[in-house]
């Protein structure tokens, strides 16, 4: 069973930065693929950040690409996402999720992963 605990989120004025954690339990969870999705009332989930369990490669949509930066302390079974030059349409709840080994689809997609917290809060102020 892997748990995911998010925590980082607040109120934050546009142009400012926050850094989200996400710890991870589980035997097996440093070998996941790790991801962040937001979702906005009224709108779809949306992928945010993605990095495999060797943490070589990221991945983003052009949305965020350049801001937000995702990395994992593999030995701290933590993920994090750094958000700089917020805006207020980033504010969303953030979920942190996991994708075990294996090929269950693309990391683009919220539907690749198995394992979800329970969200944080991200609000941005213009």
């Amino acid at each position: 069973q892997v748990q995911l605990v998010e925590s980082g989120g607040g109120l934050v004025q546009a142009g400012g930065s926050l850094r989200l954690s996400c710890a991870a339990s589980g035997r097996t969870v440093r070998t996941y693929a790790m991801g962040w999705i937001r979702q906005a009332p009224g709108k779809e989930r949306e992928f945010v950040a993605a990095i495999p369990w060797s943490g070589v490669n990221t991945y983003y949509p052009d949305s965020v690409k350049g801001r937000f930066t995702i990395s994992r302390d593999s030995g701290k079974n933590t993920v994090y996402l750094q958000m700089n030059s917020l805006k207020p349409e980033d504010t969303a709840v953030y979920y942190c999720a996991a994708d075990p080994p294996g090929y269950s689809g693309s990391y683009y997609q919220a539907t690749t992963y198995d394992y979800w917290g329970q969200g944080t809060q991200v609000t941005v102020s213009s």
